[in-house]
């Protein structure tokens, strides 16, 4: 009897993974696998469906954390407004082009320009940014500032910005809400359509490991990416800060971690996947497993030293030299028998 079970749900799995569509139970039930066979299964068709629709390609992307002021007061988050502890810092205007000069000077062909939500930085200073390391730099430009005004962004486009991350977090109402006390999903969901609308190269994504989140929840989570056509897409762990509401909070599973990346893949397909930082901080073998289940990302953070241990959205974040840390992760990505990609990335739907 238990063989027949066992070949039932074989058979049952090789069925799901072949779609090309997907229904929420499927989702659901791709997520819940635990059968190290059956997961192996999964990872391995994500590692197929990276390969036919991104390729063996690896993208760097470069990330300067400009800014660790925010005017939010997330509950997860170490940036948040209430957090007295944390020593504040804000980057010059030339010290953020001069590190991107640095990060293209490494061979990489994108910088990411990422801070909490601070209007310190005003419409003509990011426009001044993008405009002057246009001039410099022939790299892609992402911006991950958090919601700005639909004018803003109008503005950024123009001067030369190509991408925009907004993350989502969570697609369930209730939780999204009791993490933020300032902002509304549905608000959300507006500006990322708005960043499509326009010709931003959209990204967005969740937090795996929120209290009171579901298999059901994350299931969303990818399926609301696929409904906001992303480009790119970020699954990320829940990791605990000391100086938050959930600092007691276990860290997200490492399983369901990677079980969600391979998902997502599966799903959404043509997307951008990044290996995270947080990843990495959950498990140091981290940014090589993400690769292994879906990813083509990676992003090392080039934030000037002085800077970088006072970005602390959770705890542990390593830090390392950004120029050895990027020769260490090409020399990874080699050993995979992948390369190291030396265009801008830029959106596989284009």
């Amino acid at each position: 009897m238990k063989q027949e079970i066992q070949i039932t749900d074989d058979k049952y799995l090789f069925e799901i993974l072949n779609k090309s569509e997907f229904e929420r139970e499927d989702v659901v039930y791709l997520l819940k696998l635990t059968n190290e066979k059956h997961i192996s299964e999964l990872f391995k068709k994500a590692d197929l469906i990276r390969k036919e629709f991104c390729g063996d390609e690896v993208h760097l992307r470069g990330i300067i954390e400009f800014s660790n002021f925010c005017e939010q007061d997330c509950v997860y988050c170490g940036l948040r407004k209430s957090n007295n502890l944390l020593e504040r810092y804000r980057m010059s205007v030339d010290e953020i082009i001069e590190t991107a000069k640095k990060i293209y000077s490494a061979g990489i062909k994108t910088v990411v320009l990422q801070s909490g939500e601070d209007s310190h930085y005003t419409k003509e200073d990011i426009t001044h940014i993008i405009k002057s390391i246009k001039e410099f730099c022939d790299v892609a430009i992402t911006l991950s500032l958090g919601e700005r005004s639909f004018d803003e962004y109008d503005e950024w486009k123009s001067a030369g910005a190509d991408r925009y991350l907004l993350k989502h977090e969570t697609a369930n109402e209730k939780i999204y809400s009791a993490l933020h006390s300032k902002q509304e999903l549905e608000e959300r969901l507006i500006h990322l359509k708005y960043l499509k609308s326009i010709g931003f190269q959209a990204g967005s994504g969740n937090i795996i490991g929120l209290p009171g989140q579901t298999i059901e929840d994350i299931a969303d989570d990818i399926l609301l990416c696929k409904e906001l056509d992303c480009d790119m897409c970020s699954f990320s762990p829940f990791i605990p800060s000391p100086e938050t509401p959930l600092k007691n909070i276990s860290p997200a599973d490492l399983k369901l971690t990677l079980n969600t990346m391979a998902v997502g893949r599966i799903v959404l397909k043509n997307v951008h996947i990044p290996s995270t930082t947080a990843l990495s901080t959950l498990t140091p073998e981290g940014r090589k497993l993400g690769l292994t289940v879906g990813a083509n990302v990676i992003m090392p953070n080039f934030t000037p030293d002085k800077y970088k241990d006072k970005y602390r959205i959770y705890a542990n974040k390593k830090t390392y030299d950004p120029i050895k840390f990027v020769e260490e992760i090409k020399q990874m990505i080699h050993s995979m028998g992948r390369k190291v990609s030396e265009d801008k990335g830029h959106s596989l739907k284009q």
